[in-house]
């Protein structure tokens, strides 16, 4: 019997909100640096959620959130919009700035997250209220380094793809930039429709169809470095004891 656990659920959803919020503030801050204000022209140096919640990444966090087999929590936001000419640094160099920034601005929020976690989690699992704080800490800090790792994909419109547009000759960047269209389908079929099929096929093991627990697991095992420095089964233990809770 699969087993849905819906505080978790909205932790997460919560969480993702909050994450994708700061993730899109820290491209717009990155892209003030380095002379464009665009972004701030836009309303993009905020981190009012009107401004930055795509309503398709938003769906794909959601229905993460809700699923029963493993609960989790990424997907993208509204992209935030420069123009290279204007930063310092040459027009690829901008682009490629500005979209490492928000991965490690991301990664840096759900780092310290896990510190407080490292810091307090001692004196908070004494009850059932104070454990729950403890739990949302995991979970926005799970969520916050989740979404660096998925911006990683070379799909429009991840960080992954601005990367590599960066990073690639004109001509193949032009070439490159064709997929912007197909970006979002091939996220939700890699994450939803292919995991699924692989299911009924009995062979949901296969390592393409696993990209998403990869994520989580990646994200909980940096937490648990954190978590308990000395020992990493002790802290990987309680990061799954957290993020279990019902």
């Amino acid at each position: 019997m699969l087993y849905l656990n819906v505080l978790l659920a909205f932790m997460i959803i919560i969480s993702f909100l909050g994450a994708i919020a700061l993730h899109e503030f820290g491209h717009a801050m990155i892209a003030l640096l380095l002379g464009d204000r665009t972004p701030q022209a836009d309303g993009r140096q905020t981190l009012s959620l009107r401004t930055h919640i795509d309503p398709v990444g938003l769906l794909m966090c959601i229905l993460l959130a809700f699923q029963p087999l493993a609960q989790m929590g990424f997907g993208w936001g509204n992209p935030v919009k420069t123009d290279p000419w204007k930063m310092r640094g040459g027009e690829n160099v901008g682009l490629l700035l500005v979209a490492i920034g928000g991965i490690l601005f991301s990664l840096l929020i759900g780092l310290l997250t896990a510190l407080v976690l490292h810091f307090v989690y001692p004196f908070m699992s004494q009850n059932i209220v104070t454990i729950h704080i403890s739990q949302f800490l995991l979970v926005f800090a799970t969520v916050n380094i989740s979404v660096a790792f998925f911006n990683l994909l070379p799909l429009y419109p991840l960080d992954g793809y601005q990367i590599v547009y960066a990073l690639l000759p004109s001509k193949q960047a032009v070439g490159f930039a064709r997929s912007v269209t197909y970006g979002p389908f091939i996220i939700l079929f890699l994450f939803f429709f292919l995991p699924f099929l692989a299911r009924l096929a009995n062979m949901g093991n296969f390592p393409l169809f696993q990209l998403a627990n990869y994520i989580l697991l990646g994200a909980h095992s940096l937490i648990a470095l954190i978590v308990s420095p000395g020992d990493f089964v002790q802290g990987y233990n309680i990061v799954a004891l957290l993020y279990s809770l019902p």
